[in-house]
């Protein structure tokens, strides 16, 4: 085979090959792009702002993206992570000494079976009525956890989300680069191939 025609061949393969990676690339980003605007879309409507620094509290203060984020209102992945993890996961571990919903309901559940079955042994009594306040006031947490929690798991999905666009983005840039490079390298080829004799043989 001479070797203009071995030149051409891998030139034109090299094109065809950058111009997958071209179509990759364009793939990859639209779906980051929509990765992006979804999450942002989505987290808007929750309305969600973040606390005035003057309005948190010390422990709080301590969390620097809370700091960074105060009075900003929450549309990206990252600041839901934030709001998760350091706001939300914060006051959900003061509800009930740090139980989650899911021992906490546990704990409600056999209260209140205790305090049914004090109520009917013994309605009126003193101890009757502490266990029933008891056992509502536990009910209480259960509802304030499974809310907390839930936000919790939402917003965090949020940004599991949001980080999976921007792998999309970076995955598109490199397939950008690598497709130049080929097209560059084909190009080259061309040139080479137009400028070797014939003749030349390898």
């Amino acid at each position: 085979m001479n070797r203009r025609t071995l030149d051409v061949v891998f030139s034109v393969g090299g094109v065809l090959l950058a111009g997958l990676l071209l179509i990759l690339g364009l793939v990859l980003q639209n779906q980051a792009d929509f990765a992006k605007s979804y999450v942002k879309d989505q987290l808007s409507q929750q309305k969600i702002t973040f606390t005035p620094v003057k309005g948190l509290t010390a422990q709080e203060k301590q969390a620097n993206c809370l700091v960074t984020n105060a009075t900003r209102p929450l549309t990206t992945g990252k600041q839901a992570e934030c709001y998760a993890n350091k706001y939300i996961g914060l006051h959900v571990t003061e509800v009930n000494g740090g139980k989650t919903y899911s021992e906490t309901s546990g704990e409600s559940r056999a209260l209140q079976a205790k305090a049914d079955a004090a109520t009917t042994a013994n309605p009126g009594a003193p101890a009757t009525v502490a266990l029933q306040s008891q056992a509502k006031a536990l009910s209480g947490k259960v509802d304030t956890l499974f809310r907390g929690e839930t936000l919790r798991g939402l917003l965090l999905t949020s940004y599991g989300f949001s980080i999976f666009g921007e792998r999309a983005n970076q995955a598109a840039l490199v397939s950008f680069a690598a497709a130049l490079v080929l097209l560059l390298a084909s190009i080259a080829g061309f040139v080479h191939a137009f400028t070797t004799s014939k003749q030349k043989v390898i």
